[in-house]
C-alpha cells in the first residue's frame, strides 16, 4: 500500500494574508480523516510553527527557518532511524537535525554587510512592535519569529545592480540567500535537503511512499523538486512565482488556502 506524505508551506500558502487556514478546512479535514502526515515545511520559526501545530492539532515532524532544522516529536520514529539519518540532538519533546547554519553568525555577516554600505535590516535589528507593523504579525507572534536559530530574514533597500552585488557579497562570505516573504541569509540547507531527509524515513517505516508538497515562493522551489507532487499555488497578486525549472508541476489556480484547499482535495 502506497502512503501519502504532504509537505506544506505556511506564508501565503496553508496561511493567507491575514494568517488564516479557514478557507483550507476542508482538505484538512480530509487529510486527517485519512491520517496523513501533514509536514510543516516553513521558514517560521520553531516557536511559530509550534502555535500553529497546536492550532491545526497537528502532530507530525516539521521543518523550521527554510530548512535549517528538522524537529521530529520524540516517539514517532525510531531513534535508531533518525541517528541513521543524521547528526540528532535532543530536547525534551524532539530530536532536532541541524542542517543549519548557526545564527550568530548570520547576524554577524548581516553586520559586515551593512558595514559596506548595503541598506539591510534583519528581524534581529527591530524590536517586537516595528516587527510586527512590518510583517503584519500580532506583538506575541512577531516575538516568535525573532527567536530564530538556523536563518535570518532581512529587507533591503537597493536597486537591482544593488541586488546582485549583495548576493554576490553573500556567496562570497560562504553563505547563500534565498527569497519567500522576504529576503533570507542561510547556510548550505535549503527546504529540499530536509524533505529529503524525512522522505527517507517515511520510507523506512512505510516502504512506498506518495510525495507531495505545495507552496508559492522561490523559497519552495527546493521542497517542490524533492517530491513526487508538486504543486504551487497563486501568491496574494494572483501570480504563480517565476523563476522554477521543474518538470509536470502543478500550476494551481486560487490563491494561497483557497489553492491548497482545491489541490489537495482532487488530488487526494
Amino acid at each position: 500500500m502506497q502512503h501519502i506524505i504532504i509537505f506544506t508551506d505556511l506564508d501565503g500558502t496553508l496561511l493567507d494574508q491575514a494568517y488564516s487556514f479557514h478557507d483550507a478546512l476542508p482538505a484538512l479535514e480530509l487529510i486527517r480523516e485519512r491520517a496523513i502526515p501533514l509536514v510543516i515545511c516553513s521558514s517560521k520559526t520553531r516557536a511559530e510553527i509550534e502555535h500553529y501545530r497546536k492550532r491545526l492539532n497537528n502532530r507530525h515532524p516539521f521543518i523550521s527557518e527554510n530548512g535549517g532544522g528538522i524537529f521530529i516529536p520524540k516517539g514517532y520514529f525510531d531513534p535508531g532511524l533518525i541517528t541513521l539519518a543524521g547528526s540528532a540532538s535532543e530536547d525534551e519533546y524532539y530530536h532536532i537535525i541541524r542542517l543549519g547554519a548557526r545564527y550568530g553568525d548570520l547576524r554577524e555577516a548581516l553586520r559586515q554587510l551593512k558595514d559596506k554600505g548595503f541598506g539591510i535590516r534583519g528581524f534581529g535589528d527591530m524590536n517586537a512592535e516595528e516587527l510586527a507593523d512590518v510583517t503584519g504579525l500580532s506583538l506575541n507572534e512577531a516575538g516568535m519569529a525573532q527567536r530564530r536559530d538556523f536563518d535570518e530574514p532581512f529587507l533591503f533597500d537597493g536597486d537591482e545592480d544593488a541586488s546582485r552585488e549583495l548576493f554576490s557579497g553573500i556567496k562570497g562570505m560562504g553563505f547563500n540567500f534565498t527569497q519567500g516573504s522576504f529576503y533570507h541569509i542561510l547556510g548550505n540547507s535549503d527546504k529540499g535537503r530536509a524533505v529529503s531527509i524525512l522522505i527517507g524515513l517515511y520510507q523506512k517505516v512505510y516502504g512506498e511512499v506518495k510525495s507531495i508538497a505545495i507552496g508559492d515562493s522561490p523559497n519552495d522551489f527546493p521542497m517542490l523538486e524533492a517530491t513526487d507532487v508538486a504543486i504551487l499555488v497563486r501568491r496574494a497578486d494572483g501570480r504563480h512565482a517565476a523563476g522554477h525549472n521543474i518538470p509536470n508541476i502543478i500550476l494551481q489556480e486560487g490563491i494561497g488556502p483557497s489553492g491548497w484547499n482545491k489541490a489537495l482535495l482532487k488530488i487526494i
